[in-house]
């Protein structure tokens, strides 16, 4: 009896060992994974500021140009600014008003002008304008 008895108990530590080691590896590859989703979410959230009347602004001062336009690509100020479609005049003042990075400034100053030449001429339809206007570069 007591030679069953301890190979039933190490057969029940080995399982026991298994277990917790597959468990254990599970739980620290969904936590890799969901750190990196989270530092990917919140990677843009140091450009978010509010300016003082209270609005959300875009604050890429002092960053490289391509982190200006990933901040703003995933911004969510960038919805707001494309409800403005076709006003052309209030997206200029909005990018002008709520964005602060001259590089970004002038990529998206840039970006609505030529739009806008392409637009009013008659050579992009609305839809084309708008999926222009959304992939800044």
């Amino acid at each position: 009896m007591d030679k069953s008895l301890m190979i039933f108990i190490a057969i029940g530590v080995g399982f026991l060992y298994f277990v917790t080691s597959f468990v254990g590896d599970i739980q620290a590859e969904d936590e890799a994974y969901r750190n990196n989703s989270y530092n990917e979410e919140e990677k843009y959230n140091k450009y978010k500021a509010v300016d003082s009347i209270g609005q959300d602004v875009l604050d890429v001062t002092g960053a490289n140009t391509n982190m200006q336009v990933d901040a703003w690509n995933h911004s969510a100020l960038k919805e707001e600014f494309l409800a403005f479609f076709p006003d052309f005049s209030t997206m200029k003042e909005f990018a002008n008003d709520r964005v602060r990075g001259d590089a970004l400034k002038s990529k998206l100053n840039t970006k609505i002008n030529t739009i806008e030449d392409k637009f009013f001429s008659g050579g992009i339809t609305a839809e084309d304008a708008k999926r222009e206007l959304s992939t800044l570069k």
